[in-house]
């Protein structure tokens, strides 16, 4: 950096601050962080002390900077048109921002740039937003570098990958090697502890003897309540007759197979499973299968979705999910804050806004403001900091000294 000056990095859809975290600890300078929502402002106010701006990117011309200043600008485009979790929409407009960041950093002259999201938006017709993006970097003098990252590989007991674009304006530099970085395992035992004085630990526990309780109850450590997988992972509602009702064990039998025909007699190329033919089911059970369907039907367990064909009922793949301490986290997303998404370990309540915080690999001294549900969001929708401080330190230290 000449004259021993401080970087400077531009965040776009900055959200709570997840990006701006790892960079500022590596030593960058924010001129301007940027998102449309409000809540998610205060919180980057509030705990960066950077100046922040609520604006909408649509709009290109970002209030409080100059071209000349800009070394890197980092974006986290919204995932929700890309994720799996999602419709998955094409057209979805969200999508289209993914190329926002490459048009500000081509307006503000920016030497780097760097660009995350979700490993679906590089697969399938989505990829096309990715297309768009590289040939509008190369197109001004960009070159390019794809890389893959898991959150585990960082510290952080999550199952979490996201695709990351590193572009940097040298055409002539066309290859940058990153160095190898330490890989460190963490689990949820090693974070989830000595939390009883920290900021943010709401508790919502389920409330005792009621259904959710019940169902909390049957789910051991790394299983959660699904009727549309096998194995020891999943419980299904029928082993909780308490709250579903009895069946007998031939009816336990019958609804074992139409979990397993559901996903094995295909007639669509899109969808998890289809319903299966009543005529296929009645080559079981010797001439019991009506008396089987009648009786499954009326306890609730099976519905007919034509004349021909039935299916499960309950056919979400998992709920209840009860996290394992020896284990890493599934993804942290919007949605953490409810027990019937996601269980604690060993308690039966919801995990607390700090907790999710931790595995997204928020220090404690950071804290959370605003409607709960709204933390959770701004939480699930971050950047790991232990990610984007590995991230920060490619750039500054491979990247930035070879194209000045």
């Amino acid at each position: 950096m000449k004259n021993n000056k401080k970087p400077t990095y531009i965040s776009l859809f900055s959200g709570c601050g997840g990006f701006d975290v790892g960079f500022k600890e590596k030593g960058f300078t924010c001129l301007g962080a940027y998102d449309i929502n409000p809540y998610v402002v205060d919180v980057h106010s509030k705990n960066l002390k950077d100046p922040v701006f609520i604006h909408d990117l649509n709009d290109l011309n970002l209030p409080g900077v100059s071209s000349e200043q800009v070394d890197v600008i980092v974006a986290g485009s919204p995932c929700q048109g890309f994720s799996p979790i999602g419709k998955r929409l094409v057209n979805d407009p969200r999508n289209h921002l993914l190329l926002t960041g490459g048009k500000l950093a081509i307006k503000y002259n920016a030497k780097v740039f760097v660009c995350e999201n979700v490993p679906g938006s590089n697969s399938g017709e989505h990829k096309r937003y990715w297309n768009k993006l590289h040939a509008l970097l190369t197109a001004n003098g960009y070159s390019i570098k794809m890389v893959h990252y898991s959150a585990a590989e960082f510290g952080i007991p999550q199952l979490r990958k996201r695709i990351i674009m590193y572009a940097w304006k040298n055409d002539k530099i066309k290859t940058i090697d990153f160095p190898q970085h330490k890989l460190v395992k963490t689990v949820l035992k090693d974070i989830l502890t000595n939390l009883d004085q920290t900021s943010n630990h709401n508790l919502d526990f389920i409330k005792e003897n009621s259904s959710d309780f019940k169902i909390a109850k049957k789910i051991k450590q790394g299983q959660k309540l699904s009727n549309v997988r096998g194995g020891d992972r999943a419980i299904h509602t029928w082993h909780i007759p308490e709250v579903f009702g009895k069946v007998s064990k031939l009816e336990e039998e019958f609804l074992v197979l139409v979990m397993k025909l559901r996903r094995q007699l295909r007639r669509r190329d899109n969808g998890d499973a289809d319903p299966v033919e009543k005529k296929i089911l009645k080559t079981y059970y010797n001439g019991q299968t009506d008396t089987l369907l009648k009786s499954l039907l009326g306890k609730g367990y099976i519905k007919e979705v034509d004349n021909q064909h039935i299916d499960l009922t309950c056919t979400f793949n998992g709920k209840f999910k009860r996290l394992d301490m020896n284990s890493f986290s599934p993804t942290v997303d919007t949605r953490f804050g409810h027990y019937k998404n996601f269980i604690h370990p060993t308690e039966n309540r919801a995990l607390s806004v700090r907790e999710a915080a931790r595995i997204q690999g928020f220090k404690d001294d950071f804290i959370f403001y605003g409607p709960i549900q709204r933390q959770y969001e701004m939480i699930g929708n971050a950047v790991p900091p232990p990610l984007a401080k590995f991230i920060a330190e490619n750039i500054k230290y491979s990247i930035l000294p070879k194209i000045k």
